[in-house]
């Protein structure tokens, strides 16, 4: 029986040649050109997660294990580095918000508050009006004032001008958020809406500050009040220094997880 040695021969050199392969270098050399074309690109997140498999799957390629981790840390730092960039910017805009404030922190009070200053309360107790609530933490609500010579009984209160309106959820008569008091003939109803209930309510305001806005206190009976110019602005301002305070936060957290990540690598 003849052997076909040609064929055999073939056959064997494939096989070696498969069997090799692209080395472990070869491979990692890959991923991380392809995690710099990711990163080039603006993927940068997914590029230091792509650089991070390197040293898992490529435990031989000793030098690109010590590129990729090389490149995973200045891809963090310019990460951290915009990000603190950006702080600042944060921290000058919330400086110049603070301007219309007063920071206040009484034995009540768990955190400190910003009371807008341009609302005199020593000038509104003897009136309705709509009183915003805002802490530094960037909490934010309204909080509803009535005074007059009948009882309301209000539970929210709508904001509306031409067609345009929102208006708080509810707080129940018997919340504890729904208080009320009277002295003589007067009659005193406070309203807070808490937890999220007048949040798109300031976002309207906030929004439409410009408006003839009207405010509608809604129970069993309605009282009608016109926004003041001064109060619509207060609304608008502690809106947008909420808005600013959380997203201080919010980078706050993301630079010191960064900075966590890298110091892992």
């Amino acid at each position: 029986m003849r052997t076909n040695f040609p064929v055999v021969f073939l056959v064997l050199f494939l096989f070696v040649l498969l069997a090799c392969g692209p080395s472990q270098r070869e491979k990692a050399v890959g991923v991380v050109a392809n995690a710099e074309a990711m990163a080039a690109s603006g993927d940068t997140l997914n590029a230091i997660d792509l650089l991070k498999t390197v040293p898992v799957q490529y435990p031989k390629a000793k030098v690109q294990i010590e590129v990729s981790k090389k490149i995973a840390d200045e891809l963090y730092r310019q990460l951290i580095d915009n990000r603190k960039a950006q702080l600042v910017a944060l921290d000058k805009t919330i400086l110049q918000l603070e301007e219309g404030f007063i920071k206040e922190k009484t034995e009540f009070d768990t955190y400190v508050q910003y009371i807008p200053k341009r609302l005199n309360f020593s000038q509104s107790w003897n009136k309705s009006f709509i009183q915003v609530n805002l802490d530094e933490r960037g909490e934010i609500f309204l909080t509803s004032h009535y005074m007059g010579k009948g009882w309301l009984r209000h539970t929210a209160i709508k904001v509306y001008d031409e067609g345009l309106e929102s208006q708080t959820e509810k707080v129940a008569l018997d919340d504890p958020n729904n208080r009320k008091s009277d002295f003589l003939e007067y009659k005193w109803e406070k309203v807070s809406y808490t937890q999220g209930r007048s949040d798109s309510l300031i976002q309207f305001i906030a929004k439409n500050y410009q408006r003839n806005l009207k405010c509608a206190y809604m129970g069993s009976n309605y009282y009608y009040i016109v926004l003041e110019g001064f109060n619509k602005e207060a609304i608008r301002d502690a809106y947008y220094l909420s808005t600013a305070i959380k997203q201080r936060k919010q980078l706050q957290l993301a630079i010191s997880e960064l900075e966590k990540k890298r110091s892992r690598i």
